[in-house]
């Protein structure tokens, strides 16, 4: 190269390139999801309500009084979250929105890092702004921030709670779990994770910290009786609006209930066998591949199965996301990542031409992509078993058979 040449075109590697290009777009995006998008809000406000419910904590007054047949949205969160979220009401309505708007942001990019820094990447490389890019590009990520509700705490608390459990800090990764518990029981299914590797210092701090805030919350609460009385009876109804659970999507289709029964049967079924083979064949050579697909299992199924689930839960799927770039992942597939667009693309199919089908589409596209997503993974996982049986069968003599079956349907 002359010397003219060198100034001329100077060379730049290609992640430096990336690097260049994401971080712009990305801060951009960021602030407009948050300072723009957010701070306007929408007719969904989950925000109030909670506000609500800690302004009348404070004042003592009742918190679980609601009217439940109504579509707003409705005060479920248990004492111990009352008591944790009691401090917002100190502010006054607006300025309490848009401090928690900012901690939301705030925790979603630390959300990021603690992510990349789980699968081994730098802060400094062009997989940090990549994955705040993607973040911020869901629907997840930008009704969380427009509705205002605690789903970036969850989610901080999803991969904390990985990242301390792998650093073998149990306690900690507990905590994470635990105060995220004492607020929505989101989390929950993944404590089947350490109770596999019989970490049972996980659940001290899992278990005891919610318990431990519901104890003091309770005499503080005026009608700390009702949550029981009114609160979790209602948590266990099936409601036909905002839910893309296949009860909830059943309900409001008007599908057969024996259908309905039937799929979340074949869910619950395919997450057994994808659970059971993650860890027979996964959970002591790759555990990062085991615990971030394994979490990403259970919390599909449990978006699917359980009497509620709501859109923007797919943030935790996140750490299933990311495992496209380990070599085992469920995840290297076109039809994952259409899973992938389905549950959690901002786009809106509401068409004025085509209604009933555009209706269709914007109703069912995540449970349709929790499903896709929840059958990939099981197809990938018993394509490989079918392999590993058929080298068993060849014995010795096929050496590639097992390096073929740990990478099919990998590719």
């Amino acid at each position: 190269m002359s010397v003219m040449d060198r100034y001329l075109y100077p060379r730049v590697d290609t992640p430096r390139i990336l690097s260049m290009v994401l971080w712009p777009v990305t801060v951009m995006m960021i602030f407009h999801r948050s300072v723009i998008l957010a701070v306007n809000g929408s007719r969904t406000d989950d925000f109030s309500t909670v506000y609500n419910a800690a302004l009348n904590f404070l004042n003592r007054r009742p918190v679980y009084a609601e009217n439940y047949t109504t579509v707003d949205p409705h005060y479920l969160y248990s004492p111990s979250g009352t008591l944790l979220m009691g401090p917002m009401a100190v502010l006054n309505p607006d300025h309490a929105r848009w401090t928690f708007i900012a901690l939301s942001v705030v925790v979603l990019v630390a959300s990021a890092y603690l992510l990349v820094r789980l699968f081994g990447y730098r802060a400094d490389s062009w997989v940090f702004p990549a994955v705040l890019f993607f973040f911020f590009l869901t629907e997840s990520v930008a009704n969380t921030l427009i509705f205002t509700n605690f789903n970036a705490f969850v989610l901080l608390g999803l991969v904390g709670f990985l990242t301390l459990i792998r650093g073998k800090r149990d306690l900690w990764a507990g905590a994470c779990i635990g105060l995220t518990l004492a607020v929505k029981p989101v989390l929950a299914p993944v404590l089947l994770l350490p109770l596999l590797q019989l970490r049972w210092k996980v659940f001290v701090t899992a278990l005891g910290i919610p318990v431990v805030l519901n104890v003091i919350a309770w005499p503080l609460i005026v009608d700390a009786r009702s949550y029981l009385d009114r609160t979790v009876p209602y948590l266990s109804e099936t409601r036909n609006y905002y839910n893309s659970s296949i009860t909830g999507n059943g309900l409001y289709f008007g599908v057969a209930d024996w259908l309905v029964i039937a799929m979340r049967v074949a869910f619950v079924l395919m997450a057994i066998f994808s659970l059971w083979f993650l860890y027979r064949y996964y959970a002591k050579t790759d555990e990062l591949l085991w615990l971030t697909t394994s979490s990403g299992v259970l919390l599909g199924t449990l978006f699917l199965f359980g009497s509620l689930g709501q859109g923007y839960y797919s943030m935790l799927l996140f750490p299933l996301v990311m495992t496209v770039f380990l070599p085992g992942s469920v995840m290297r597939n076109w039809p994952a990542w259409l899973a992938v667009y389905g549950c959690l693309s901002f786009d809106v199919f509401s068409s004025k031409q085509w209604e009933p089908f555009g209706r269709y589409l914007e109703y069912n596209k995540v449970p349709l992509g929790w499903s896709l997503l929840m059958i990939v993974v099981f197809c990938v996982l018993l394509f490989r078993w079918l392999d590993l049986r058929a080298a068993a069968q060849d014995g010795p003599d096929k050496p590639d058979a097992e390096v073929t079956a740990g990478t099919a349907g990998a590719a």
